[in-house]
């Protein structure tokens, strides 16, 4: 097989970000699969004092999410090919987690209308994060800016097909 033909395999870093049931876990994965990738989910990162307060129905502060974020880019950093999942809300944690990881990160910011985020996260079962948190995700999130390495997808389209775009998208970014 000729250099021109042999597949690519992704090397880089790239988080699935976007607020409580947005379907972060679900893509990423995919994706990871997709891009022969290693899969880091993020909420199995969180310290227990972090789950707990989420339990119990109160917001993490900056304080709570910076050992986490930093836990993220350090499961990152030193991988070729590695995909993980973050809320990653503003633009300072995407910062902190390219930084643990000591490299570029790509972000893909998964988006959908309030009110399919909140029929997800009424319908999902067994996670520590109650639906009551969803608007408060949703009152700190900015969105990924211009200049920033993130692609912006919409959470109504299938799984399949949010990860097949980002799979393409990375891979036209990924430095071999």
């Amino acid at each position: 097989m000729s250099m021109a033909e042999s597949p690519r395999f992704f090397k880089g870093a790239c988080v699935v970000m976007g607020v409580a049931s947005c379907g972060k876990t679900s893509v990423g994965e995919l994706l990871a699969e997709k891009l022969s990738a290693h899969f880091v989910e993020g909420d199995r990162l969180h310290p227990a004092s972090n789950v707990a307060k989420m339990s119990s129905g109160n917001p993490l502060s900056d304080e709570d999410r910076w050992p986490w974020l930093a836990a993220i880019g350090t499961s990152l950093a030193g991988r070729e090919g590695a995909v993980g999942s973050c809320s990653a809300l503003k633009r300072v944690y995407r910062e902190a987690i390219a930084k643990a990881a000591q490299r570029e990160v790509y972000f893909i910011y998964l988006s959908g209308s309030r009110e399919l985020l909140q029929e997800r996260i009424n319908a999902r079962q067994g996670h520590f994060m109650p639906p009551s948190l969803l608007e408060s995700q949703l009152r700190i999130l900015e969105e990924p800016a211009a200049d920033e390495l993130a692609l912006k997808l919409d959470i109504a389209e299938p799984v399949t097909v949010l990860a097949q775009r980002a799979k393409l998208w990375l891979l036209s970014r990924d430095k071999i």
